[in-house]
């Protein structure tokens, strides 16, 4: 995904079509870049966690899972890019319709490889006296794939505004609930950061600090949430 984003980017330097009044090429570099964090990502986490969920047989299937979903969305996505034809929201045909809604289905599947490997970890270390840093990986994963997948369908039946928005991300601050999924997905790695800040610094209070932190986080996202509708 970084070797694509890379010649996709230098590729965009000379095509200037638009789509919605943004560059068509955007969109496909926005999911490579946020499909090769969220893969970097899932592998560090087992590494946090102390876990050798990597080790089992169930492992491959769960990266085979996390790799063919990604995939899907930005092969699909790039192909639209190509042909300066969107790919969300686009239900102007029925092979449109059912690809828009095979998208929501493979995004579904991707959060949902955080909440299995959640359990795998979960299974592992149950019985255990299980650490905060741990704990910080199973909430950060059970929380992407809760909050990424409400706001996801949230996302899905309402379209954001068109144009720029703000720098980089292309948020707009009214009726946009892209913030909103942008935390619900960024659990992954904010959650499991925060626990392991509250384990070097907060000592015995580690585990309260890591459950303020997340009804803090929950909390952000609800409001990000329900000011975007």
């Amino acid at each position: 995904m970084v070797f694509a984003l890379l010649i996709t980017y230098a590729w965009s330097l000379n095509d200037h079509r638009l789509i919605r009044e943004v560059g068509v090429w955007v969109k496909p570099m926005k999911f490579m870049s946020a499909t090769a964090l969220f893969a970097l990502t899932t592998l560090w986490l087992i590494k946090v966690a102390n876990s050798h969920v990597d080790q089992s047989g169930v492992y491959n299937w769960l990266v085979a899972l996390l790799i063919s979903t990604s995939l899907f969305e930005v092969v699909y996505i790039s192909y639209q890019a190509s042909i300066a034809s969107a790919s969300h929201y686009n239900i102007s045909d029925p092979f449109h319709a059912f690809m828009f809604g095979t998208m929501a289905l493979a995004a579904v599947g991707l959060t949902a490889s955080q909440a299995w490997l959640a359990w795998e970890i979960w299974k592992e270390q149950r019985g255990n006296d299980m650490p905060v840093e741990t704990l910080g990986v199973i909430m950060g994963l059970v929380m992407t794939f809760i909050l990424s997948t409400i706001s996801g369908f949230m996302l899905g039946g309402n379209q954001p505004p068109a144009g720029q928005g703000l720098p980089i991300v292309g948020w707009h601050l009214h009726k946009d609930i892209r913030p909103a999924h942008f935390l619900g997905v960024h659990a992954q790695q904010l959650i499991p950061i925060w626990g392991l800040i509250t384990a070097k610094f907060m000592g015995s209070f580690a585990h309260t600090g890591l459950l303020i932190g997340i009804v803090v986080y929950f909390m952000i996202w609800l409001t990000w949430t329900c000011m975007s509708l």
